[in-house]
C-alpha cells in the first residue's frame, strides 16, 4: 500500500489527558448501565414479591381460627349476672348491637335487659287469658324475631320483638318494643292444651300447628287489608292432622308452610306434606338419630334442619327431589363433635352457621356449607342450659345455674374451608353435590357458594381453545416468515403482525361479543365448512400453482408468491359462509342450533368457547409469532448453510437443524402466549356469557378467574369473605402463572443445554 508524502498518521497517545478522560467516561457509562440494569431487575423482583405478599396479606385472615372470650366493656371483663325476671327461660335473643337482650319466661314475662349488667329495662306481660298458663313455645326463625306461645286452653299468642334506634343529643338510644303480627287476641288452634306447637310464616301468611300427641290441629291464617277502612282482617282455615304414630318431642314448620317436620323422642323423624291443606299426608318416617334427640332446629332460611342427640352427634338434613320428582328428607352431612349430649343449639342470623353447648360445657362453632368445626372451647360447667347468638354472631349469651354469661366471638370467615373452595358441596335445594360459584342473591337467607373450581376450569378452558387456534397458526407463520420468506417481504409482514398486538383487547372483546358471536350463531354450518375448506383451498391452489408453466410462475417475483393465497383465503371463506343457509336447510332442517340441542343433547350458548377461541386466539397470535420468529431467525446461518451443503433439503434442514436449535425460544413463546391467554380479562368478560359452569362443550360459555375478579370486586364488601376469596382467586392465578413460567424456564434451559452445542 502506497502512502502519499503529505499523508500523516497521527501518533496514538493512550496516556494523554483526553484518552484518560475518554476511558473514565466510558467506564462511568458502563458502570451506570450495569447498576441501572441491575436495579431495574431487582425492582421487578421486588414488585412481584410485593404483589405476592399483598395477596397473602388479604388472603391469610380467612384461614385464622375463631376466638371466644368473656365480653369486655371499658377494658373490664363483664362478670356473670343473675337471670333477669322470674320463671323458667323459654327463649332468649339479642338485638343488633348486642346491647339489649330479651328473655321470655314460662310465666309470660317478656323482659328486655342490659346485656352488660343484667339490669331490667322493660317488662311486657303477655296478655294471657284468665286461668291459663303457657304450655309450649315455638320460634319462626331467629332473623324474623317472631315467636308464639301455646296456652293451656288450646289458644296461642304470636309476638315479634323489634328495636328502634334514636339519637337524642347525638347519643344512640335503642328502644325495644313488642308487637303482635296477628293481633293481641289469642288465636284458637285446638280444643286441647297446646303441649306441642309449631309456628312460621311471613308477609300475610302464617300457620300454627299445635295440640297434644293424640289431637293435633293446623290453623292457616291469611291477612288481608280492607281497601276502604285499612283494617287488617284474618282468614283462618283449620285442619286436623293424621295420627303421627310416634311420641313427639318437637315440631318445626318450614317457612313456605308446606312441610311439617316432627322429631320423636326415640330418634325418629316424620315429614308431613301440608300442600293439600285439607288432607295433610305423612310422606316419610325416618330413623334420624341413633339416640334420643336433644336439639331440633331449622337452619337459616328454613330449608334445612339440624338434629343433635345424646351422643353429641349433629347432622344436617334437607329436602331433595329424586328422579320421580318426589321430595325426600335426606341426610346431607354430619359434623365432628364430642361425645357429650348436645344441650342447646343457636342459629346464626345471617350465615349458614350455628353454635352448640353440650353437657360438658363445651361451646362449638360450626359452618354447615363448609362442613367445619371452627372452634371448640370450654366456656361453662356441666349445667349450662341455653345459648343464644347476637344477629351479627359476634356475641353469645349462656344461661348456667341461674346466671347469664356474655361472651365475645371473633369468627369472621367461617365459610372458608378446603372442601368449600375446591371440593363438591351439597348445597340446599340441589339434587347432588356440585361445584358452584354463586356469591350473592336477592335474599338474606342465601347460602354463599364459593367453589373456585368452575372459575379455574373456565380459565383453563378459555386458554385451551385460544391456544388451540393460535399456536399452530403463529408457529407455522413464524417458520415461513423467518426461514422461507424473502427479506423484502419479511420486513413488511412481521411489523404488520406485531402491530396486531397493540390492538386493545377491549375492542376485540366488543367485536367478539356484539358481532362475532351473533354472526357465528347465524352461520354455524358455514363456520365448520370454513375450517375444512380453507386448508383444502390452500393445498389445492398450491398444487395448481406448481403445475403452472414456468413463464407464468416467473411473472411473480421469487418469494412473493405467498401473497397469492390472500384472495384464495378470502374467496374460500366467502364461499363457505355463502353456502351456509342452503347447507343448514338441507342437513339440519334449517336450524343447526336446534339440531344440536334436541337431537344431540348438546347445549348451545351464543357466547361460547368457540367465540373465545377465535377472538382470544387472534389476540395471542402476535405474541407467539413474534417470539418464535425471532428465535428461528436468530439461528446461526452457518448451521443452515452447512446442512444444505451436505445435501439436506431445506425441509430437512428446518426440521433437524433449525427447529431444534430454536426450540427453547419457541417453547418460551408458547408459554408466554399461554400466560397471556390465562390472564386475559376483557375478551372473556365480554364474549363468554360469564357463566361459571364446568362443561367441556365448545358451544357453552365459561367464567374465568380474571373475569370474575373484574366483575365482582367492585361490588364486594371490603374485608368480607367474598372480598378475600376474590383475592384468593387472584393469588391462585398468580401462582398458576408463576408455576407455568418456572416450568417453562426449566424446560427451556434443558433444551438450550441439549441443542446449544450445534
Amino acid at each position: 500500500m502506497n502512502i502519499e508524502n503529505n499523508s500523516v498518521i497521527p501518533d496514538l497517545d493512550f496516556n494523554s489527558p483526553a484518552a484518560r478522560r475518554s476511558r473514565k467516561f466510558r467506564a462511568f457509562k458502563d458502570k451506570t448501565a450495569s447498576v441501572g440494569i441491575g436495579l431495574g431487575g431487582v425492582s421487578v423482583i421486588i414488585a412481584i414479591l410485593l404483589i405476592f405478599f399483598y395477596l397473602l396479606y388479604e388472603v391469610i385472615p380467612m384461614f385464622r381460627g375463631a376466638e371466644v372470650e368473656p365480653w369486655k366493656h371499658n377494658q373490664q371483663v363483664v362478670e356473670p349476672y343473675a337471670v333477669p325476671g322470674s320463671g323458667q327461660t323459654l327463649y332468649m335473643a339479642m338485638e343488633e348491637q348486642a346491647e339489649i337482650g330479651l328473655r321470655v319466661s314460662d310465666l309470660g314475662e317478656l323482659n328486655f335487659f342490659n346485656t352488660l349488667t343484667g339490669e331490667l329495662m322493660k317488662t311486657v306481660q303477655a296478655p294471657l287469658p284468665a286461668g291459663t298458663s303457657i304450655t309450649s313455645f315455638a320460634l319462626a326463625s331467629e332473623n324474623s324475631h317472631s315467636f308464639a306461645l301455646g296456652l293451656s286452653n288450646g289458644q296461642a299468642l304470636v309476638f315479634k320483638h323489634e328495636y328502634k334506634s334514636t339519637y337524642p343529643d347525638g347519643k344512640r338510644v335503642i328502644l325495644p318494643t313488642i308487637t303482635y303480627p296477628l293481633g293481641e287476641a289469642p288465636i284458637d288452634v285446638a280444643s286441647v292444651a297446646l303441649n306441642l306447637l309449631a309456628f312460621n310464616g311471613s308477609e300475610g301468611n302464617f300457620a300454627l300447628i299445635g295440640g297434644t300427641q293424640q289431637n293435633m290441629q293446623a290453623v292457616f291464617i291469611s291477612q288481608t287489608e280492607n281497601l276502604f277502612t285499612g283494617d287488617v282482617e284474618l282468614e283462618q282455615t283449620t285442619t286436623a292432622l293424621p295420627d303421627l304414630g310416634i311420641k313427639i318431642r318437637k315440631m318445626l314448620m318450614m317457612p313456605d308452610l308446606a312441610w311439617l317436620l316432627v322429631a320423636g323422642e326415640s330418634g325418629k323423624m316424620e315429614v308431613i306434606n301440608l300442600r293439600d291443606r285439607d288432607a295433610p299426608v305423612i310422606t316419610q318416617v325416618l330413623d334420624a338419630s341413633s339416640s334420643k334427640i336433644t336439639t331440633f332446629d331449622l337452619l337459616l332460611g328454613g330449608n334445612a334442619i339440624l338434629i343433635g342427640n345424646e351422643k353429641g352427634q349433629i347432622s344436617q338434613w334437607f329436602l331433595v327431589r329424586n328422579d320421580q320428582g318426589e321430595w325426600l328428607m335426606t341426610k346431607i352431612r354430619e359434623f365432628e363433635t364430642g361425645h357429650s349430649p348436645v344441650i342447646d343449639l343457636a342459629i346464626e342470623h345471617r350465615r349458614k352457621g350455628f353454635v352448640t353447648i353440650d353437657a360438658a360445657g363445651d361451646l362449638r362453632i360450626f359452618n354447615s356449607t363448609a362442613n367445619v368445626n371452627v372452634l371448640t372451647q370450654k366456656v361453662a360447667q356441666a349445667n349450662a342450659s341455653m345459648i343464644t347468638l347476637a344477629p351479627r354472631a359476634n356475641a353469645a349469651l349462656i344461661e348456667e345455674a341461674g346466671k347469664l354469661t356474655l361472651l365475645h366471638i371473633d369468627n369472621e370467615h367461617p365459610e372458608v374451608s378446603w372442601s368449600a373452595l375446591w371440593g363438591k358441596v351439597w348445597y340446599e335445594g340441589h339434587e347432588k353435590p356440585k361445584y358452584v360459584w354463586q356469591s350473592s342473591a336477592a335474599n338474606n337467607d342465601f347460602e354463599p357458594k364459593y367453589s373456585l373450581m368452575p372459575l379455574a376450569f373456565g380459565t383453563l378452558k378459555a386458554a385451551f381453545y385460544a391456544m388451540l387456534l393460535a399456536t399452530p397458526l403463529a408457529i407455522c407463520g413464524a417458520i415461513y416468515t423467518a426461514y422461507f420468506m424473502v427479506p423484502s417481504l419479511r420486513r413488511k409482514v412481521k411489523p404488520f403482525i406485531e402491530l396486531m398486538e397493540a390492538l386493545p383487547t377491549v375492542i376485540l372483546g366488543f367485536l367478539a361479543g356484539l358481532w362475532l358471536a351473533p354472526f357465528m350463531e347465524e352461520n354455524l354450518p358455514g363456520i365448520f365448512v370454513t375450517l375444512l375448506m380453507l386448508p383444502a383451498a390452500i393445498l389445492g391452489f398450491a398444487f395448481c400453482w406448481a403445475q403452472m408453466p414456468k413463464k407464468i410462475r416467473w411473472l411473480v417475483p421469487d418469494g412473493w408468491d405467498a401473497l397469492l393465497l390472500i384472495p384464495v383465503i378470502i374467496l374460500a371463506t366467502w364461499g363457505s359462509i355463502a353456502i351456509s343457509p342452503a347447507l343448514e336447510l338441507v342437513l339440519f332442517d334449517g336450524n343447526m342450533r336446534h339440531w344440536l340441542t334436541n337431537d344431540l343433547g348438546i347445549a348451545y350458548d351464543q357466547r361460547n368457547a368457540m367465540v373465545i377461541g377465535i377472538a382470544m386466539g387472534f389476540a395471542v397470535i402476535p405474541t407467539i409469532f413474534s417470539i418464535t420468529e425471532d428465535a428461528i431467525f436468530a439461528v446461526p446461518k452457518h448451521l443452515s448453510y452447512g446442512s444444505l451443503a451436505l445435501g439436506a433439503t431445506p425441509w430437512q434442514t428446518l426440521t433437524r437443524v433449525v427447529m431444534p436449535t430454536a426450540s427453547p425460544g419457541i417453547f418460551s413463546a408458547v408459554m408466554i402466549g399461554m400466560g397471556r391467554a390465562v390472564g386475559e380479562t376483557m375478551i372473556v368478560l365480554m364474549a363468554t356469557g360469564n357463566t361459571p359452569i364446568m362443561d367441556v362443550n365448545i358451544f357453552e360459555g365459561m367464567r374465568t378467574l380474571a373475569a370474575n375478579i373484574a366483575v365482582e370486586m367492585p361490588e364486594a364488601e371490603v374485608a368480607s369473605t367474598h372480598y378475600r376469596i376474590l383475592f384468593l382467586a387472584a393469588f391462585v392465578l398468580f401462582m398458576f402463572t408463576f408455576m407455568v413460567n418456572t416450568l417453562a424456564e426449566v424446560i427451556r434451559q434443558r433444551l438450550r443445554n441439549k441443542y446449544g452445542s450445534l
